[in-house]
């Protein structure tokens, strides 16, 4: 297991029914977050300084974006503007899967399952390369506004567009890999985080990868930037700005701009990213290197 920087809540978040889960996968997924709530409240050291991966602020030589005005603005979470939120992952979270990863960043909280290589369901003629298939849901409990329980066809779309390019779909031939994306909690930024989830899942399933894939994302209000936005930062944004990359390689996999943007704060925004992004990816690495290491002993 590796924490972040911070500790589990006391109370286990609020589980109260699952859209479209079995009552065995159910009470797996509630047993799996109470067991990592233990396990983190006992590993935890007093004083012990915690990782990031904020990205580092470098200096700049136009005008700051800050007015005076702004400086007594504080965000809903009393982070800084270019710091990340404390973030907590493991793998191993469904047994039943091929690879699963546990997500928490802050308030946001993602399950990824992934099942395959195996025969795909559909007719199809041959293939030198595989099939991947994506899914990303809500529960019925993950956000005020959603209501039920929700399919959303959108981030489904963005997630198989994000790894794609990553899996290396030529060792897999005539088979599918299909990965379940299940947001428990939703509290800002939640693409981002389902796209690090499941590449950390993927690499859990033994699916050959170029490269971990790592997502940031950015929102602009007014002339301010706030990396890793929460869900009340995303509801007054003027313009939203996420990146997924391959941290190792430092290429970018998918860059998705919205709203209203100028030049030298898409420029801020990219290296913030960037940075971030690069950091991110030795959180994930350092999360696999301890699951095979509990799993040797």
């Amino acid at each position: 297991m590796f924490n972040g920087e911070f500790l589990l809540p006391r109370s286990p978040p609020r589980l109260l029914l699952f859209f479209r889960l079995s009552n065995p996968l159910r009470t797996q997924i509630l047993i799996f977050i109470k067991s990592l709530s233990a396990q983190n409240k006992m590993s935890a050291k007093p004083g012990a300084a915690t990782p990031t991966y904020s990205p580092k602020v470098v200096g700049r030589s136009r005008l700051p974006i800050f007015k005076d005005s702004d400086l007594d603005w504080s965000r809903p979470d009393g982070r800084g503007f270019p710091q990340c939120r404390p973030a907590l992952l493991q793998t191993g979270a469904v047994s039943s899967a091929s690879g699963s990863a546990y997500a928490e960043f802050g308030n946001t909280k993602v399950i990824v399952s992934v099942f395959g290589p195996r025969e795909s369901k559909k007719a199809m003629t041959y293939s030198d390369v595989g099939r991947l298939n994506c899914n990303v849901s809500y529960t019925t409990f993950a956000s005020p506004t959603l209501g039920q329980g929700t399919d959303h066809k959108e981030f489904s779309s963005m997630l198989h567009k994000a790894l794609e390019g990553v899996i290396m779909m030529e060792t897999f031939p005539k088979t599918t890999v299909d990965v379940f994306a299940l947001v428990l909690e939703s509290g800002g930024s939640d693409l981002s985080v389902v796209i690090s989830c499941a590449s950390l899942a993927l690499a859990d399933a033994g699916i050959m990868m170029y490269d971990l894939i790592t997502a940031v994302s950015v929102s602009c209000i007014g002339k301010n930037l706030m990396i890793d936005p929460v869900t009340e930062e995303e509801g007054c944004e003027d313009g939203s700005f996420m990146m997924t990359c391959m941290p190792s390689r430092y290429e970018v996999t998918q860059l998705t701009v919205t709203g209203e943007w100028t030049t030298p704060n898409i420029n801020e925004a990219m290296q913030l990213c960037l940075d971030a992004c690069s950091k991110l990816g030795e959180i994930m690495r350092d999360c696999l290197k301890q699951a095979a290491s509990a799993s040797d002993e």
